[in-house]
């Protein structure tokens, strides 16, 4: 296998995997990655897992705010590297980083650009229903994922996935594909998107996680799976907001859309009327205590 001199860039647990897989074939002589974050009960700043990883292997790690500055573009430029691999990194790269490298940055994209441009393309996929997904290695360019693709490789989309669940299919399978793609750079022939066809997956917030039971509750079922882990689902019950973590659709119309359907008629569980259909909650959170079913979570509620 060529070895490259490269830079790494990227945060979440989906980029560290391709580190991982890097690492041994190639000359990564340093790692770009987000700040340590606040986290957990006592909020302490925490580093990405792809810090935590770089720093076990010796690897020099910066962590600038911005990649605007004049002096962060010249150090960039100085390590004279190959190429620069990019993995949900979550800072724009402008023009004199993406012109440094010999051989330019390259991203893996987590869809099948061009749909699903931007910040969540694995959330949107799953709350939209598509059947496949998948990953596509690209040339940065300025724009948001517009740049011409290397690679593709598809994955279907099964009706139980959780974007968690499709996160650990598409980090292998992206790491497996950056290091065909560097072993071909000679090679490649970058293929232009078609416009025609983009899409954009917005940032999701937090807000976006309340279930509006005005909606088909195919709808609700898909974002509970598609917002998991983060941001999650939530409704509020009993002056409480609720978390939801699995739910079912229920080909019920009865009632108007947010009205609590009598348990003990429906084999008992909660189930909720929606615009279309009611959404039957499986597996259910409330604030300060541990996952339950339903049924354990009613009791809970009826004893205090």
């Amino acid at each position: 296998m060529i070895r490259r001199r490269l830079a790494f860039m990227g945060t979440p647990e989906f980029a560290r995997e391709t580190l991982e897989k890097l690492i041994p074939f190639h000359d990564v002589v340093c790692v770009y990655t987000q700040g340590p974050k606040p986290k957990g009960r006592g909020y302490k700043l925490t580093p990405s897992p792809v810090h935590e990883y770089a720093l076990s292997k010796g690897i020099e790690v910066r962590t600038p705010k911005t990649l605007k500055n004049p002096e962060e573009q010249a150090y960039f430029k100085s390590l004279e590297l190959d190429v620069a691999v990019v993995a949900a990194y979550g800072l724009l790269l402008p023009k004199p980083i993406l012109e440094a490298p010999k051989w330019g940055c390259l991203n893996i994209h987590g869809s099948l650009l061009p749909r699903w441009r931007g910040a969540s393309p694995i959330q949107q996929a799953v709350l939209h229903g598509d059947l496949e997904t998948g990953i596509t290695i690209m040339k940065m360019d300025v724009g948001m994922d517009t740049g011409p693709m290397l690679f593709k490789k598809s994955l279907k989309i099964e009706p139980f996935m959780t974007s968690g669940d499709v996160f650990e299919l598409l980090a292998p399978l992206g790491a497996d594909l950056m290091l065909e793609a560097l072993e071909n750079l000679e090679h490649l022939t970058p293929e232009p998107q078609d416009e025609s066809l983009a899409t954009h997956a917005h940032k999701i917030t937090k807000e976006e996680g309340l279930l509006d039971w005005t909606l088909p509750a195919e709808a609700l079922e898909r974002k509970v799976r598609a917002f998991l882990p983060w941001p999650g689902t939530h409704f509020e019950f009993e002056g409480q907001m609720c978390k939801v973590l699995k739910a079912q659709v229920m080909p019920i119309n009865t009632g108007n859309p947010g009205n609590i359907l009598d348990h003990d008629s429906l084999d008992q569980g909660l189930t909720i009327q929606t615009s279309k259909d009611a959404l039957k909650i499986l597996q259910i959170q409330r604030p300060g205590h541990k996952v339950m079913t339903a049924d354990e979570f009613l009791r809970g509620f009826h004893q205090g």
